[in-house]
């Protein structure tokens, strides 16, 4: 019984997923960078020809993608002594492969099993080519910029032992250890051949030794092969002392050179065990170390007993109390039955999956007795906070009645189980028209456009000022807008938003910045605030989006954001070139100049500049004209001067601080008025002007 109380424990502290085919429905889980692109079942890190050749969005040659998921874990927890250090353990096992592109069938360069971490996890500039996306010539070596990855290596470089190897890296490029796969009959790239191969990176926390196999596989769809006997590579790595800060991410990263190549990913397994904080150190010098675990274990089977019973009684209660909160609420929509929603979505069947966020799953259901489709969202989060993130849904959306919002048609709690039930949206979300580019794909008309910015214009406005109360979004983004049958908009996903009190300008998050990088303003990162003006910088990303058909994070040129690249081509006259290339000529140039130019003046770095969202509306309808916007983009001021959106303990820091200007690099942004030309700015810190 205490080995079952012990396994329960050690159970919790185990996180293991599964991850395949990837479309864009799992963009909230993983966070693409550059080049990164998830269509058609496959996360392909490096750019695919079929579509992007002779492209001038993205060329082939030069390119460099990575792919994080977006939970963090930590890895490590120090002891005494390094002894004693707690390090967790992992396996990773994936399917890849590795294509060269082109008439010339040389491949370049490789990719990557990466380990990263917070504030220094963020694709490194310039980092294409030898340096596979993990480092560049700046950072290369540097312990502050802290990583372990596993590299498959097809370019021989100076410090290489052959162009047919993986490594061991850690902090650099330059591999720790290498082992060459051409004595074991592997070729990553053969010329004109594209292979498959499953590759497993299994860690042990206790002897601190990391092991890497691989194996060939006759096509991505068939049975996963037997992982080998023999690793290809074993070493020794203590990931606590590699590791720097508290949390670290898992993922992938790939570059192309000279050469070009497809990096592809086609599932991946990961399992992440900690291991559990040993209770009294037992030695065999100890004479009554039998006599104490007798003890113990007694104890813990005891107090396992009394606190599973009283468990169940408050679990009981705090259900009943749960639900008298929903029913309280005024206009409260119709409760669903679990069973009922389970028939609809035929057991919440992997194929009737839409998506998965932070917070849950969404699957598509068919109501047989009312002849309806719905979209059901199940709460994943089986805790308190489970419960809180769904009554703030509820309570939030349940009085909402707008054309451009999605409709809560009811809910369902049972056994703990908590989902949301809302019309379905025939049409997805707006960032599966936006991003898929393939051959087969159609792009979303001029008209379709301009109705969905003026439909999520309108719905924004609501939330902000025609609802009786003020309701701040947080988490407004392309994939959070749905699209009905005729292609309106419908704004989505309140489960972080939130109500701001009367008296009130702005909403405090007690865990810190909500929402979603590249969407997020910059005074969200010193405030930790949301506001009405956070929204509305939110909406201006999502305009370009739409405009532009390209995602905030998209690096062009020498631009590590599309963003940025607007306000070089407006600074040099040439805005409409923005426009999404897919629409040719066919486009009302007015109303793209329009929307283009009111883009950046919503994302203002300076959050009083921004417009409010009832001109906004009137802005897109044509009753007023856009608002002035600089040529150069201006600097991030911080503390800001005048601030509404900045509550007294602000101004009392403001009298005390000197307001500085950053650079807004590190923020989604290079380009500020010290750029008189298409510069980066280059440092690795903010700093005072």
């Amino acid at each position: 019984m205490l080995l079952c109380f012990t396994a329960v424990t050690a159970q919790n502290l185990t996180f293991t997923a599964t991850y395949g085919p990837f479309n864009y429905t799992d963009f909230d889980i993983f966070g693409p960078e550059n080049s990164a692109n998830m269509s058609t079942g496959v996360l392909q890190l490096t750019p695919n020809s079929a579509y992007l050749e002779g492209s001038s969005g993205m060329p082939l040659k030069n390119q460099v993608g990575r792919t994080l998921l977006k939970r963090p874990f930590t890895l490590s927890e120090p002891g005494y002594n390094k002894a004693s250090d707690r390090v967790a353990s992992f396996n990773s096992s994936f399917l890849f492969s590795v294509y060269p592109l082109g008439h010339n069938t040389t491949p370049g360069e490789g990719l990557a099993f990466i380990i990263a971490q917070p504030f220094k996890y963020w694709l490194p500039s310039k980092s294409f080519g030898q340096y596979l996306g993990l480092t560049n010539n700046n950072t290369d070596g540097d312990p502050a910029y802290s990583l372990v990855a596993i590299e498959f290596d097809n370019v021989k470089q100076e410090f290489d032992p052959d162009a047919n190897h993986v490594g061991l890296n850690i902090n650099s490029v330059r591999s720790h250890v290498t082992a060459p796969l051409t004595p074991l009959g592997i070729e990553l790239a053969p010329d004109g051949e594209a292979r498959f191969y499953n590759a497993w990176v299994q860690y042990d926390g206790v002897s601190k030794v990391i092991e890497v196999y691989i194996a060939r596989q006759a096509e991505h769809d068939v049975e996963t092969p037997s992982r080998p006997d023999t690793p290809v590579l074993i070493s020794n790595l203590n990931l606590g002392e590699v590791l720097k800060y508290q949390y670290s991410y898992f993922g992938f990263s790939a570059s192309t050179g000279n050469n070009v190549q497809l990096n592809s990913i086609f599932r991946w397994n990961l399992t992440v065990e900690h291991p559990p904080t040993p209770p009294w150190e037992m030695t065999p010098n100890h004479p009554t170390w039998q006599k104490t675990l007798l003890v113990v274990g007694f104890s813990l089977i005891v107090i396992g007993v009394v606190v599973t019973g009283y468990y169940y009684l408050y679990k009981k209660r705090s259900m009943a109390q749960f639900k008298s909160k929903i029913l309280l609420l005024p206009g409260t929509q119709r409760e669903f039955q679990f069973k009922d929603l389970k028939k609809a979505t035929n057991n919440f069947n992997e194929k009737n999956k839409l998506g998965r966020g932070g917070f849950g799953v969404v699957y598509r259901g068919h109501l047989h007795d009312e002849n309806l489709e719905v979209a059901v969202k199940w709460f994943s989060r089986e805790t308190l906070k489970g419960e809180d993130d769904f009554l703030a849904e509820l309570t939030i959306i349940n009085r909402l009645r707008h054309k451009h919002l999605v409709r809560l048609l009811g809910w369902c709690h049972e056994e703990g189980k908590l989902l949301l039930v809302y019309d379905y949206m025939p049409n997805s979300s707006l960032d599966a028209h936006l991003f898929t580019k393939t051959p087969d794909s159609k792009p979303l008309s001029w008209d379709q456009r301009y109705n969905i910015i003026s439909g999520v214009a309108s719905a924004l406005n609501y939330l902000h000022n025609e609802y009786n109360q003020k309701v701040v979004h947080r988490d407004l983004k392309a994939s959070n807008i749905m699209l009905d049958s005729d292609f309106n908009a419908r704004l989505g996903d309140f489960g972080l938003a939130r109500v701001l009190d009367n008296e009130k300008t702005s909403y405090t998050e007690a865990a810190g910045v909500a929402g979603t990088l590249g969407y997020i303003a910059p005074e969200c990162f010193f405030t930790g605030k949301a506001t009405q003006q956070s929204d509305v910088y939110a909406f201006g990303v999502v305009l370009l989006e739409i405009v532009c058909g390209l995602r905030p994070g998209t690096w062009i040129d020498e631009f590590h954001c599309s963003l940025d690249w607007v306000w070089s081509l407006h600074r040099e006259g040439r805005i409409l070139e923005a426009v999404d290339e897919r629409l040719g000529d066919e486009y009302v140039v007015e109303e793209a100049k329009k929307g283009l130019v009111l883009a950046l003046a919503c994302c203002h770095p300076i959050a009083s500049e921004r417009p409010r969202t009832q001109a906004i509306v009137h802005i897109i309808s044509g009753l007023v004209p856009v608002p002035y916007v600089p040529p150069f983009k201006p600097d991030f001021l911080w503390p800001s001067m005048p601030a509404a959106l900045v509550e007294d303990d602000i101004s009392s820091l403001a009298s005390t601080t000197e307001a500085k200007s950053f650079p807004t690099t590190h923020l989604g942004s290079g380009f500020t008025t010290q750029c008189t030309s298409r510069e980066l700015y280059a440092g690795d810190n903010f700093k005072s002007v």
